[in-house]
């Protein structure tokens, strides 16, 4: 792929603008991101697997069922984390569309905040399961795999929801130039 090049009033050779720089929040943001499509592709990985080795070779994979739920399970949990911030998973806002740009503002810093104080109760609920499986020392059913670790993940992952959460809190009050949140035609 070649970039165009212009040649100012000068004769200075420029190329196109430089990417603009992400802060240290716009980076933590996106890699949280990553780490919830790398579950995506996990689980469909396990799932195609699966599936392949069942029809083709007539062999099941050991704990493919156990396995697959605890990777569904740290799937949600990091899902939460990836549409928490964005704002972009489906809604159905009828006061919100029909609100004034300062009354829609409101609204959404206070359904931020609901949504922050719901997955921060949750997180700490969460927090008490991973530690009872963990000393209930639960394992899977044919290798023995312990069970906390994925509850664990899982609970990371909702700790990352609150954390994105928090940030979107906080640039909606005081930064909302920096919500990257799709632009949305409210209703005529």
């Amino acid at each position: 792929m070649t970039q165009s090049v212009e040649v100012s009033r000068d004769g200075a050779i420029t190329g196109p603008p430089a990417p603009a720089r992400k802060n240290f929040m716009d980076r933590f943001i996106d890699s949280i991101e990553w780490v919830a499509a790398f579950f995506v592709g996990i689980v469909a990985l396990n799932t195609f697997m699966a599936v392949v080795m069942r029809k083709f070779f007539a062999v099941t994979i050991p704990d493919y069922y156990n396995v697959g739920q605890f990777l569904l399970g740290i799937l949600i949990f990091w899902g939460i984390a990836a549409t928490s911030y964005r704002g972009t998973h489906i809604t159905v806002d009828l006061v919100w569309a029909n609100a004034s740009p300062r009354h829609q503002r409101w609204i959404d810093i206070f359904a931020t905040l609901v949504l922050l104080f719901v997955v921060t109760v949750q997180t700490y609920t969460l927090v008490d399961k991973v530690i009872d499986t963990r000393n209930s020392h639960i394992v899977t059913m044919d290798l023995g795999i312990p069970v906390w670790p994925f509850f664990l993940v899982s609970w990371i992952g909702d700790v990352s929801a609150v954390l994105l959460i928090a940030i979107r809190t906080y640039r909606l009050i005081f930064h909302p130039e920096d919500i990257h949140d799709a632009k949305i035609k409210t209703a005529e």
